[in-house]
């Protein structure tokens, strides 16, 4: 057997005070680590311009005041939907309001709501569809940054109101400051 060609290093033989030492080295790190640990994760978002740090939740549609002519009959709210429309992180709610009416089908008008700039009431900032279209909605839904719903109307004056006889698909998107609608079905009757 040959010698080896490395001299015999005094560190190569490990001696309990070297353990000691590195024992202690590591209850150290240890213990440092532990002291300077980062605080708790905490997710906040930060909106475009406005300086608060969530978004606000969606205006609530019984607080608006609505530009329905009623003749002192209580506006009734038919459906609400709420979404993030115009990307600013905070959620807008769309209405489908009407005139409470004892019987007949009153028509609707759809309106976009945020909130007020004081106070929680919510505001009306824009008009999807006018009550004096003479449509009702039956469904409504917002994704995806778009307003979708189904108008249901009357082919001609002669049509009942209890019982319209067309239906149209429509949606309406955010754009350039203001809602437009960007799908439209052809009219067809039900």
């Amino acid at each position: 057997m040959q010698p080896p060609a490395v001299p015999d290093l005094a560190h190569t033989h490990a001696r309990p005070v070297h353990w000691l030492a590195t024992a202690t080295a590591m209850a150290a790190v240890v213990a440092a680590a532990g002291l300077l640990q980062p605080g708790a994760a905490t997710a906040t978002t930060t909106t475009a311009g406005s300086g608060t740090t969530a978004p606000r939740p969606a205006p609530d549609a019984a607080s608006a005041d609505y530009p329905l002519q009623c003749g002192g009959a209580p506006v009734k709210i038919a459906q609400r939907a709420t979404g993030d429309l115009d990307g600013d992180g905070n959620p807008e709610t769309v209405a489908v309001v009407h005139c409470e009416a004892g019987s007949g089908t009153p028509p609707h008008a759809v309106y976009v709501l945020t909130h007020a700039k004081t106070g929680p009431d919510a505001r009306v900032v824009a008009t999807l569809v006018e009550s004096s279209e003479q449509k009702s909605v039956s469904a409504l839904a917002v994704r995806d940054r778009a307003v979708t719903a189904t108008l249901l109307g009357y082919s001609s004056p002669d049509v009942p109101s209890c019982c319209p006889d067309e239906q149209e698909r429509v949606s309406w998107r955010w754009r350039g400051g203001s809602f437009v609608r960007v799908a439209q079905a052809d009219a067809r009757s039900v």
